[in-house]
């Protein structure tokens, strides 16, 4: 543990919750706590001066390009955040309500000091490399194929990690063409062919505030096992010709100091590359498809059906568990999307969930993190996946970052799904090493210890279990000055401050102050997550 000084009669001592400011993960026996020191008068001023966020969840009244520099987490897709200097940088894939990004660049991205107030920069990429189309068009060439004139791309997932002194942004361009005709890829057009692969580049820069990137050309593209058999019977066939999807990098250096590149998205599972520390590629690409990654997840046992609804894979490694934790996105992204983890000792596997079932040999992985879910007040949020996890390089905090959608026809407008609000959210470990998100999103409430008689009262409580296309909605909680407990959770109740944790039965949950968003106007309060014996996500905040 920290040394404590005791330098003025006014300052106290207590256990930090992992709270939404000035807090640290840390301790010689905890995962989630560290003693902090706290000066009362200076947690009253924050309290007094606290101004919770305003911008409004439904941002189509300022969606247009015009008015970018008002979007904060408007239009966020597939984000990845990195801190240079004092700020946070987000990047995201390419993507707007209305798709107002358009003929602007790619790779969209904004700062921030606090994780709250994001100023929107612009993008990172002016236009698409040369190197893709040429690469695209010598590979065409060796199979027989006329090149393509005009590739359709996107440009989707980026991830940026520092690594040494630079930089490196990892980004995945898909083709969206045909491979026969190459036609782009359109019910009309279609010849009876898959779509074309996808490919992952590599920009480098010294600095993220510069936005100067160099571009360093391929690392991998999509690969397959069946030669030249890239027909498909038709448009409703989705077993891909494709085996390792070339799209979603996440980046990590393992505590050996190898280098690694996790990628995959719905064909045939999540596999991991290593790179070369000095170039930040393989040292080759060769033996389609196993000499372009060891898959390390999959979804079922689906080898004779590639459509996984499996991608956006993200990796961390946790020193104080000595595990390697591996997000995924499961299902479709407009309403289903949902976050599940599973971890190992190996970046390679294999890698359990809170079960351990073997998520590298195909079973279903929990816990679920998030998922589509409603808090009464709001419409709520759902497609809440594509994570990025991320650490607060000072405290040692971490945090999830995300898109959100609202449901369709919020507020009476028929197209809100495509809204897409960048959510960040705390996170907090449990006792046995597992990740917990908060159910609200993180808006630097102030510190301040949770006394127990703050837990007396009505609480709403949502347990995440796995729901297709359907949210889960909140019930109610009542906790007693008799530490008894009636409603969503039932049971005697107890609380232990040192650790910030509040036990409902049968039931941990980890508490933090935080934000109430759906209320009107928003105002602090008290929030828990936590995971039930079976695996399942809790969800709660104080009325």
């Amino acid at each position: 543990m920290k040394s404590v000084f005791c330098l003025f009669s006014f300052l106290l001592i207590i256990a930090s919750c992992n709270k939404e400011k000035n807090s640290a993960i840390g301790g010689e026996n905890s995962l989630d706590s560290t003693v902090v020191v706290v000066d009362d008068d200076d947690d009253d001023d924050e309290a007094k001066n606290f101004e919770a966020p305003t911008y409004a969840d439904d941002y189509s009244a300022v969606g247009s390009w015009a008015n970018r520099s008002s979007w904060n987490l408007a239009n966020v897709h597939d984000p990845t955040v990195e801190k240079c200097g004092e700020y946070y940088y987000m990047y995201s894939t390419d993507a707007s309500y209305g798709n107002v990004h358009a003929g602007h660049g790619h790779f969209p991205y904004r700062r921030s000091k606090d994780l709250v107030s994001w100023e929107f920069l612009g993008m990172a990429m002016a236009t698409t490399p040369a190197w893709v189309k040429d690469s695209l068009n010598n590979i065409r060439q060796r199979l027989g194929l006329a090149p393509i004139a005009n590739p359709v791309y996107g440009h989707w997932a980026p991830v940026v990690r520092r690594v040494g002194d630079k930089y490196r942004m990892y980004y995945s361009i898909p083709v969206d063409n045909y491979i026969s005709s190459g036609l782009p890829n359109t019910a009309a057009n279609f010849d009876g062919s898959w779509t074309e692969r996808a490919f992952i580049g590599l920009m480098e820069a010294t600095d993220l505030a510069s936005n100067n990137w160099e571009d360093k050309g391929m690392v991998v593209c999509s690969s397959t096992d069946i030669g030249l058999n890239w027909l498909r019977p038709n448009l409703s066939n989705w077993s891909a010709y494709f085996k390792w999807n070339a799209i979603d990098p996440s980046f990590l250096i393992d505590k050996e100091g190898k280098h690694w590149l996790i990628y995959g998205s719905w064909h045939s599972g999540i596999v991991a590359l290593e790179l070369n520390p000095q170039t930040g590629k393989p040292e080759r690409l060769e033996n389609e498809p196993d000499g372009y990654g060891i898959r390390i997840a999959r979804r079922e046992n689906r080898d004779a059906n590639r459509w996984q609804a499996q991608e956006a894979p993200e990796i961390i490694y946790n020193p104080q568990t000595d595990y390697y934790y591996l997000f995924l996105a499961y299902d479709e992204l407009s309403v289903a999307y949902n976050t599940r983890v599973c971890r190992s000792r190996s970046v390679t596997g294999p890698y359990l969930g809170y079960n351990d079932a073997n998520i590298t040999q195909g079973a279903d992985c929990f816990p679920i993190l998030t998922h589509p879910y409603r808090f009464s007040g709001h419409s709520g949020w759902v497609g809440i996946s594509h994570c990025c996890v991320f650490k607060n390089p000072d405290t040692g905090e971490w945090f999830y970052a995300s898109q959100g959608r609202l449901p369709e026809n919020t507020g009476g407008n028929a197209y809100s799904n495509a809204i897409m609000m960048g959510h960040v959210r705390a996170i907090r470990w449990t006792e046995d090493g597992w990740p917990v998100v908060m159910p609200e999103r993180y808006a630097g409430v102030p510190a301040a210890p949770i006394a127990e008689e703050e837990l007396v009262g009505a609480w709403e409580n949502i347990f995440l279990n796995y729901s297709w296309r359907q949210q889960q909605s909140s019930s109610s909680m009542v906790l007693t000055q008799d530490k008894k407990a009636s409603g969503a959770i039932t049971g005697s109740w107890s609380y232990d401050a040192a650790s910030c944790t509040l036990t409902v039965g049968q039931h941990r949950l980890y508490l933090q102050r935080g934000l109430d968003w759906e209320a009107n106007p928003r105002v602090p309060t008290i929030v828990y997550a936590g995971l039930t014996p079976q695996g399942v996500s809790i969800w709660g905040k104080k009325k």
